[in-house]
C-alpha cells in the first residue's frame, strides 16, 4: 500500500542543486529542459507516489487508463515546474513571471478590520511564491504572514535553499504537542497578521475530521477548522495556480459558516477545493493515499 503521509516530501539537495545550477547559470528554459527527465524518473522509480496519484486521476477524476497514465507525467512535471519558479522567483527572477488576482478584495477587507484573518490553502498549485506577489499590491495596509507548520520537512533541503535564495517574510509558527502555538496565533492575529495553514494533510496521531472530497470519504486535519471556525476572525480559501509557463493566478475566497460549526467550515473547505481542482486538475500535489483506498 502506499504510505500515508509522514510529514516529508522526496527529494534531495543534489537534485535542488541540479536545478539552482540551470536556474542561475543556463536560465529557466534549459531548468525546464532537465525536469523533462526528472519527470520521466518519478515516473518509474517513485512507485508508492506514482500509484498515489493513478488513483486520483482513475478513480476519483474518472479518467480513462491512458489518459491517467499520461496525466501522471504531466503532474510530476508541473509540481516540477512549481518548485523551479519558486527557486527563481526567490532567487531575484520575479519579473520572469506575470500574475493576475481573484478576489483579492477579500484579503484587503481583513487587513482594515484590523483582528487578522486566517488564509485556509491546499497543496494545490504554489502557494508559497504568494509573498513575492502581495507585497506589490496597493493594499492600505501591509501584509504580514504567519505560516502553520509542523517543520518536519528535510531540514538539509530548507538549509540549503535558505543559503542561495533571497530570505523570505514569512514567519513559522511550528505545531507544538503542548498547544504553546495556539497564544503565538493569538498574538499574531492582535498585530492584524495572515496566518496560513493547508487543509488537507492530515498527520497521525492528531485529531482528525472525515468528509466526502471528490467522491470518497477521507480524513483532514482538524486543527484548521476548530481554529477557522472558533477564532472570531475571517476566513479565506487562498490558491495560487499555475495557468501558463510563466503565468500565476491567485484565488481568493471567504467562507461563510457560522461561528463554531467546524463541519460547516470543512465542507465549504472540500467544496471550495473541488472547484479549484476541477479547474486544475493536474495540479493536485499529494502523493500519498490520500483517501486510505490503495491495496497491495
Amino acid at each position: 500500500m502506499a504510505t500515508e503521509w509522514q510529514g516529508k516530501s522526496r527529494g534531495s539537495v543534489l537534485g535542488y542543486k541540479i536545478f539552482v545550477f540551470c536556474i542561475k547559470k543556463l536560465g529557466l528554459r534549459t531548468a525546464y529542459f532537465v525536469l523533462i527527465f526528472v519527470a520521466f524518473y518519478f515516473c518509474f522509480f517513485a512507485k508508492d507516489s506514482t500509484k498515489s496519484i493513478y488513483y486520483y486521476f482513475r478513480k476519483r477524476r474518472q479518467y480513462s487508463r491512458l489518459k491517467s497514465l499520461i496525466s501522471i507525467y504531466k503532474s510530476y512535471f508541473v509540481f516540477g515546474q512549481t518548485i523551479i519558479d519558486k527557486i527563481a522567483i526567490s532567487s531575484g527572477l520575479r519579473n520572469k513571471f506575470t500574475y493576475e488576482f481573484d478576489g483579492i478584495d477579500h484579503l484587503d477587507t481583513i487587513l482594515k478590520s484590523k483582528k487578522g484573518g486566517i488564509l485556509i490553502s491546499a497543496h494545490v498549485g504554489n502557494f508559497e511564491i504568494a509573498e513575492y506577489f502581495l507585497n506589490e499590491l496597493e493594499l492600505e495596509e501591509d501584509v504580514t504572514i504567519s505560516l502553520l507548520t509542523t517543520d518536519t520537512e528535510h531540514g538539509d533541503i530548507k538549509a540549503y535553499l535558505e543559503s542561495v535564495t533571497t530570505k523570505s517574510n514569512i514567519k513559522f509558527i511550528i505545531i507544538q504537542d503542548d498547544l504553546s502555538h495556539i497564544f503565538e496565533i493569538n498574538a499574531a492575529l492582535s498585530r492584524n497578521e495572515i496566518i496560513c495553514i493547508t487543509g488537507d494533510r492530515y498527520v497521525k496521531p492528531s485529531k482528525s475530521l472525515s468528509h466526502n472530497l471528490l467522491g470518497q470519504e477521507s480524513l483532514f486535519p482538524a486543527g484548521p477548522f476548530l481554529l477557522g471556525s472558533r477564532l472570531k476572525v475571517p476566513v479565506i480559501f487562498v490558491y495560487v495556480m499555475k495557468e501558463t509557463t510563466k503565468h500565476y493566478h491567485l484565488y481568493a475566497r471567504t467562507a461563510k459558516v457560522k461561528q463554531r460549526d467546524h463541519m460547516a467550515l470543512l465542507e465549504s473547505y472540500t467544496e471550495n477545493l473541488e472547484w479549484i481542482l476541477n479547474k486544475y486538475p493536474l495540479q493536485w500535489f499529494n502523493y500519498f493515499d490520500f483517501w486510505n483506498d490503495l491495496k497491495d
